[in-house]
């Protein structure tokens, strides 16, 4: 796809030449607004808070550790730099083999839950994953356990379920390869689960497509372990064994999240509309009214933050986040505190 990774290339264009050197990407990006009494400062001051108090839990890190001085042209970002503007990643997730099967079947209108059942039963692996998946805390609608695909079709519908297909063909590539990613696995699954539901919750409250944004919210968590996986691998190949500390790993989250995400979602050859979100998110337009994606990361980073006792922004600061009213920002968290309460699902 030379296009689009033409396209990727021009995300580096205004970078220095070492990537250290150049200005962040950021995970949270508030709509900037051209009203000459509505400044930013505040958004993005409250938003860069977010994202520390989120980097100190998933790294299980304090923020001295996050902001150690790295040296101008580190070898290690050097080399992620190059393997990602030249689709070199080792770590890329590869395509699930079922999915262009499921998302042709979930996006027939005429498409029946015994044909979809078929396709899911078809490949056991995959089955396994959305029974488990399924039945978490994050998913389940009552007391009773879920014990068949058709049963879950049934029980979830067609939109539920086609979350946690989502879900499921991603559970597998976050799951913690060993005990030293162990916690932030599992950390960075809990919170990608937590962002894509509010997510989800929004895009229900604003009509639109919440099976998409949903997934869309799932793949910045995706990214994450993508890119720690890939760094950890070149650190190795440089300098031997031992792990890249948390400001190198901090560093290389940050700055290359967003083309980690779109990298993914070309790779699956998700639809443009999944690009489009994710390109929102990472470059909201000024003035722009609708930022789901965006204002689901920032409240389900607050919510899981909350749910961890961990360092957090004040309930009253994600009005001037957001582009929610307080009465809807209500209702999201609460349908989230829900989800949480019950249990760190998956």
């Amino acid at each position: 796809m030379p296009g689009f990774f033409s396209w990727i290339a021009g995300f580096f264009t205004t970078a220095e030449p070492s990537p250290p050197q150049a200005s962040e990407a950021r995970l949270f990006n508030p709509a900037k607004t051209t009203e000459p009494g509505e400044a930013t400062e505040d958004a993005q001051s409250l938003t860069l808070q977010l994202e520390e108090n989120l980097f100190c839990w998933l790294l299980d890190t304090g923020p001295s550790n996050l902001h150690t001085d790295l040296t101008p042209s580190d070898s290690a970002l050097q080399e992620l730099h190059s393997r990602l503007t030249n689709n070199k990643m080792e770590e890329l997730p590869r395509r699930p083999m079922t999915l262009p099967m499921l998302m042709k079947a979930l996006s027939d209108d005429g498409a029946d839950r015994h044909k979809l059942t078929e396709i899911i039963l078809g490949d056991p692996a995959l089955t396994d994953q959305i029974l488990q998946v399924a039945n978490s805390p994050y998913f389940r609608t009552g007391d009773h356990t879920i014990e068949s695909v058709d049963q879950a079709v049934f029980v979830l519908g067609m939109d539920g379920i086609r979350n946690v297909i989502a879900a499921a063909v991603m559970r597998p590539m976050m799951a913690a390869r060993n005990s030293r990613e162990a916690l932030f696995a599992q950390r960075a699954w809990s919170w990608g689960l937590t962002c894509a539901r509010a997510a989800e919750f929004i895009a229900k409250l604003r009509n639109e497509d919440t099976s998409a944004l949903f997934t869309a919210g799932l793949l910045p968590a995706l990214s994450y372990i993508t890119i720690r996986r890939e760094l950890q691998r070149i650190y190795r190949a440089q300098r031997g064994p031992g792990e890249p500390d948390a400001a190198l790993i901090r560093h290389a989250l940050t700055r290359y999240q967003w083309v980690a995400c779109q990298l993914i979602a070309s790779e699956w050859n998700l639809p443009p509309k999944y690009h489009a979100y994710l390109l929102a998110a990472e470059r909201p337009a000024p003035d722009q009214e609708q930022t789901t994606l965006s204002d689901g990361m920032v409240i389900g980073s607050r919510e899981v933050l909350r749910h961890a006792h961990q360092r957090n922004l004040p309930e009253e600061d994600l009005d001037k986040i957001v582009r929610l009213t307080p009465e809807q920002t209500g209702r999201v968290r609460a349908a989230l505190k829900a989800v949480l309460n019950e249990g760190t699902g998956g």
